[in-house]
């Protein structure tokens, strides 16, 4: 498992009556994750019809990553964006194994 960093969205005014939205990187919320990039023929048919969801990150149970959002992985810089539920996909409480799964895109953020 590596460090990985949240992001927080935060919007602010423009001064023209909308919304700009900036995302910031969150270091007070590091938490460990396994992310695996599926390259599998499946996987890759899907990328070619547009499906973007190539990572499958796995967390302990406790830390529970919802649609859209953002982290950074720190051993390299990369930007992921959750595609899936997190609360989905995890193993049951009485389970010996303690983890969580869902899947990710990888993701640019907007200027």
């Amino acid at each position: 498992m590596t460090d990985c960093n949240m992001y927080k969205q935060v919007r602010r005014p423009d001064g023209y009556g909308g919304y700009t939205t900036v995302w910031t990187e969150d270091t007070e919320s590091t938490f460990k994750a396994a992310i695996t990039f599926d390259n599998s023929l499946e996987a890759r048919v899907a990328a070619g019809q547009g499906v973007k969801s190539l990572y499958t990150v796995t967390t302990r149970r406790d830390k529970v990553l919802m649609y859209h959002d953002v982290f950074k992985r720190l051993s390299d810089g990369k930007i992921l964006r959750v595609t899936s539920d997190g609360d989905d996909s995890a193993t049951p409480a009485s389970a010996g194994l303690n983890m969580r799964q869902c899947t990710c895109e990888e993701w640019t953020i907007p200027k």
